[in-house]
């Protein structure tokens, strides 16, 4: 049996490492630092963000955050500022040592949420 993307990430340890690394660089990027400095609870989107990649990835964890549409209705987020969290996360996951089949599946996931995040 094949392992889940959960499991291939390294489960909920992986993504946590995951995601702090995400986060940490989507500060020092000139494109979207001011949107995540502006977040009043840091901690709070991260731990979101951990349970929606656990969730999304096959793990046991429970989303408990908004849908996509609802977290980013309004903020009129731009096509260039989205590509720019892409390539954190590409990043982040380099950094990782994640594989190219782990990497591939991550960015899938991600670019179909995309309609619900940019420009709404």
């Amino acid at each position: 049996m094949s392992k889940t993307l959960y499991e291939r990430l390294g489960g909920a340890d992986g993504i946590a490492r995951l995601v702090d690394d995400a986060v940490d660089a989507h500060l020092s990027n000139p494109k979207v630092k001011t949107r995540f400095e502006n977040t009043k609870d840091i901690e709070h989107a991260k731990k979101m963000s951990r349970e929606f990649f656990c969730a999304g990835a096959g793990g046991p964890e429970t989303y408990t955050g908004r849908d996509m549409l609802t977290t980013h209705k309004g903020m009129n987020i731009s096509e260039e500022e989205y590509v720019a969290v892409m390539d954190d996360i590409l990043g982040a996951m380099t950094k990782n040592k994640l594989g190219a089949d782990e990497q591939k599946d991550v960015l899938a996931i991600l670019y179909s949420l995309k309609g619900d995040i940019i420009h709404v």
